[in-house]
This record gives structure tokens, sequence and C-alpha cells, in this order.
């Protein structure tokens, strides 16, 4: 527990950037037409991942690292997040469903930087 367990990658251009992955790796990209926006599941064999289309801006290319963004699996979603907000962290994006396989949410460090916790229930 409390290990990485998820990736994300945010794309502009979802089609040419699975193409790009799926090229060079051999990842699977299986479409989640269930989510709320474009999402795809990679499949890597080993870390589990995702694409999704970019919700905001593409930053320049001056403005620094513009990387992928992990996910810590924890064991209680709702007591990491008070625990993250108690310690200067803020949520960037609250806590939703993935149907059928957990709870996600983001949030920011106090450095601003963008880290997802996600709690496994096939209830979700």
């Amino acid at each position: 527990m409390n290990t990485i367990g998820y990736f994300e990658i945010q794309s502009s251009d979802p089609g040419r950037d699975t193409r790009f992955y799926e090229t060079i790796f051999g990842w699977k990209f299986i479409r989640q037409a269930q989510m709320p926006l474009e999402y795809y599941r990679i499949e890597t064999g080993s870390i589990a991942g995702g694409l999704l289309r970019r919700p905001a801006k593409r930053p320049p290319p001056e403005s620094g690292t513009n990387a992928f963004v992990c996910s810590v699996q924890v064991e209680s979603y709702d007591r990491t997040s008070e625990q993250i907000l108690q310690h200067g962290g803020q949520i960037a994006l609250p806590k939703f469903a993935v149907p059928g396989r957990c709870w996600q949410g983001y949030f920011t460090d106090p450095d601003n930087n963008t880290f997802g916790i996600f709690e496994v229930d096939e209830r979700a």
C-alpha cells in the first residue's frame, strides 16, 4: 500500500499519442466510454496507466517539466485526503468513481505539483 500504482498521460491529441506509445512500447489502449471525458486505459504489462484528453491548455515548452501524473494506491481515500489537506496540499480534482475499479482524486502538493490517490473499490 502507499506505492505508485497508476500513471496518467495527458494528451492534446489522443489518437496521435496512443499510436506513438503503441509503436514505441507496445502498450495497448482501451477506450473507457463510461468516463466523463475522453479516456483510455493503458495495459503495459506491468504498472497500470491511462491516457486522457488534456483538460487545459498545453504548457509552453519553456515552462519546465510537463510530465506524467502518478497516483498512489491508498488504504482509505478519505483519511488520506484529510491528511493531504491538513499538511498544505490542495484539491485539484475532487474524488470521483472510476466505475467498477476505484475512487480517484487529484491534489497539488505545497509546491503545486499534481499527484493522484486512489482506493480500490469494485463497487465504485
